[in-house]
């Protein structure tokens, strides 16, 4: 799978539409386990965090997210502080919608698979409820917070066309050595 990029105004253009309700009954389990695999595969190797469906140019509302369990640790410029041994969760939400969010709110530096290079600094609650389905079409319902509240924003936005650079308070590039 390919990871759509502004970079290409193709690309760019089809990252800004809203995605279509993900319709369990077009794809076979075997199909949905294939899509979450080769995302999750996808994600991994580019060394995310969160990856949409439309990210890898499909129109569906569905994104993949691989989430420290723990509470996660911040410095003082907000760079979020990853342990090597941290245990990790999966999650695969089809058709989310938050459908609560909390009025206090964090800046937090935030990336995007779909924009190389480019930070910057989002302002998002800090408690979000999300409610989707999982791949067995199974209802769910999510309280998050913290990393994993900022994540499900930060997907939620791509799946209605919505980049983090459009609610980017400071925008900042990080050249590669």
């Amino acid at each position: 799978m390919k990871i759509f990029t502004i970079a290409d105004k193709k690309e760019e253009k089809f990252l800004r539409i809203k995605t279509a309700d993900f319709n369990f009954q077009e794809l076979t389990k075997k199909e949905i386990n294939e899509l979450i695999k080769k995302m999750r595969e996808t994600m991994t190797r580019a060394i995310g965090v969160g990856l949409s469906a439309n990210q890898v140019g499909l129109n569906l509302k569905m994104f993949i997210a691989l989430i420290p369990e723990k509470s996660l640790e911040q410095d003082e410029k907000n760079k979020i502080i990853l342990s090597p041994s941290e245990k990790m969760k999966f999650y695969a939400i089809f058709n989310p919608e938050i459908i609560k969010f909390s009025e206090k709110k964090s800046i937090m530096e935030e990336g995007c698979l779909s924009v190389p290079g480019i930070y910057g600094l989002v302002k998002r609650s800090e408690k979000i409820t999300l409610i989707g389905q999982d791949k067995n079409a199974k209802k769910i319902k999510i309280k998050a917070f913290g990393l994993l509240a900022v994540v499900f924003q930060h997907e939620v936005d791509h799946l209605n066309g919505v980049l983090f650079i459009d609610r980017c308070k400071k925008i900042y590039s990080i050249e590669k050595s």
